[in-house]
């Protein structure tokens, strides 16, 4: 809307200006605005490459008392027009010229020479080692005009479904890196002169500086028509000076608010009717953990669209807001200029909300601020950066001490990663060696009785095997969760009953209760030939 705005104001002044040259030189001034669009186009009377040269437009051509009339700029030349003006007079025809701004006439230009839309080549993600790959899709970038680089790489992003976009200053080049369910693949190889088209159109949308010499944060958006379908993409910026240059990460989150349900998830049944019932209470906390880029924010946005009904208030604090979600109250909370989630949150508690999440807890004033809040009528849901459940309850205790309050407010904790899903169409099944096979026993001896246990004796696994369709062999991401609802015997830790509080003695109590680790569940997937034990050791 802004950008409609300026654009406005920029052709008003566009034409006040032409209209005070016209006036100066004696010539008639015309206002293209309310004909541009619909003038019939008076063809073959100046050749297309005259009108370019010689910035000037047929109007009208020949009518009745054989009068021409045709605009031209500031910078048509003088003799030009003498010269045209002497070939109709000698044949009896009138001619007329009108100034016009330099706007209406690239704007009458496109309708007589309209541009020809190149199409280029889609990105192929390149395999380890495949360097012509590289060397053609950095062929194709180099061809895109620098007006359009930009958009088209977060365009082929979107396409290729990455998560991120990586613009890295090299000494001799700049690379692009994208990440592609959760592995960063090298995209092209840049020359270094495309380095300013790209970062002057990201600082214009994103409103950072190409010359900071400090890290910058920005935000975007950018709709994606694609198949008749559109869709908008919301963008996070990250920028950090290098040596050569600012680098950049841009994360694309695809804003499809249908996407941010539990039931697409697939999340297991036991998982979710642990989810269900404890969200089903008013109060009580639930802490994501997990690493950058494991999904936590989505399944978050996606318990909160379970909530999101006329009869609860929701108020989310966020740094920054990823998605924005109709019927609930998202307030963004800028970290780097000082503000904090603790703040925030005493501030929201006066509006009387029935759930609140808390972006991240990185501090111990935040999470007593969440804690209190869990224990007064609200349910707080909130990220936490740890490695399991367990790591999580060993870091919140070092963080906070021991908090008789924590014991009752907490009421669940997930951890999850992302792993690649096999293509069920090329996946291939194949013998496990004794090695692995000796692996997989002793990582799944002691799953708890309410487990269904594979044949750890016969079991098969499957590898990845590419295809045009998936040149990896691997299509989307699946959802491995590691669940531990707080019991009796886990609260007796954060009320300081144990004096030996450390993540493997936490973890050995709720595996007695029936949890089952992050590992466990990822070996029990590659075992149900969802992914491999490649992906499950990478992620976990």
């Amino acid at each position: 809307m802004d950008e409609d705005k300026a654009q406005i104001a920029h052709r008003d002044q566009d034409e006040q200006a032409t209209s005070q040259r016209a006036a100066i030189l004696g010539v008639s001034y015309l206002d293209t605005r309310p004909i541009e669009d619909t003038l019939p186009l008076v063809n073959e009377v100046i050749e297309i490459s005259t009108m370019h040269k010689d910035r000037i437009v047929p109007i009208i051509g020949g009518n009745e008392s054989l009068t021409w009339q045709f605009g031209i700029t500031t910078q048509t030349p003088e003799s030009f027009i003498k010269e045209l003006t002497k070939q109709y007079n000698d044949v009896g025809h009138n001619i007329q010229f009108f100034l016009i701004s330099n706007s209406g006439y690239r704007k009458l230009m496109d309708r007589y020479d309209p541009a020809v839309e190149v199409v280029y080549d889609d990105i192929q993600i390149a395999k380890e080692g495949d360097s012509d790959t590289i060397k053609q899709v950095s062929k194709t970038l180099d061809s895109v005009g620098s007006d359009k680089i930009f958009d088209y790489l977060i365009d082929q992003a979107d396409l290729l479904t990455a998560s991120d976009i990586h613009i890295e200053n090299q000494r001799t080049h700049i690379r692009i890196r994208m990440r592609v369910d959760g592995v960063l693949h090298p995209v092209a190889d840049l020359e270094n002169d495309r380095y300013r088209e790209i970062i002057s159109s990201l600082a214009s949308r994103a409103n950072i500086s190409t010359a900071s010499t400090e890290p910058q944060s920005g935000h975007m958006q950018k709709e994606i028509t694609r198949d008749g379908k559109t869709h908008l993409l919301n963008i996070r910026i990250e920028t950090v000076p290098t040596m050569y240059g600012q680098d950049a990460v841009l994360r694309l989150f695809n804003f499809d608010e249908s996407m941010l349900n539990l039931d697409r998830l697939n999340i297991g049944k036991t998982e979710r009717a642990e989810i269900d019932e404890v969200i089903s209470h008013p109060r009580g906390m639930v802490l994501m953990v997990g690493p950058t880029g494991s999904g936590k924010s989505t399944t978050l946005y996606s318990i909160i669209n379970a909530l999101n009904t006329t009869s609860r208030k929701i108020i989310t604090l966020e740094d920054p807001i990823e998605y924005g979600i109709s019927g609930i109250s998202q307030i963004p909370i800028n970290t780097m200029e000082g503000h904090s989630f603790a703040d925030g949150l005493r501030a929201v508690l006066r509006l009387d909300p029935d759930v609140v999440m808390v972006g991240e807890i990185r501090d111990a004033d935040t999470a007593k601020t969440a804690i209190q809040a869990s224990i007064t009528g609200h349910l707080v849901l909130s990220s936490f950066h740890a490695n399991s459940t367990s790591a999580a309850f060993s870091r919140m205790i070092d963080m906070i001490g021991v908090n008789p309050i924590f014991s009752s407010s907490i009421r669940l904790l997930i951890a999850q990663r992302l792993v690649r899903r096999l293509d069920d169409s090329t996946k291939q099944e194949y013998e496990p060696d004794e090695a692995t096979k000796k692996w997989v026993q002793n990582v799944l001896k002691d799953l708890p009785p309410h487990i269904e246990k594979p044949d750890l004796n016969t079991f098969k696994l499957w590898r990845p095997v590419s295809s045009e369709a998936s040149p990896f062999g691997f299509i989307g991401r699946i959802v491995i969760m590691e669940q531990m609802v707080v019991n009796e015997a886990i609260q007796r830790f954060l009320r300081g009953d144990e004096s030996d509080v450390h993540t493997e003695i936490i973890e050995s109590v709720a595996r007695k209760a029936g949890m089952i680790t992050l590992l466990e569940r990822g070996v029990l997937a590659a075992l149900r030939g969802e992914t491999t034990l490649d992906e499950i050791n990478r992620a976990i």
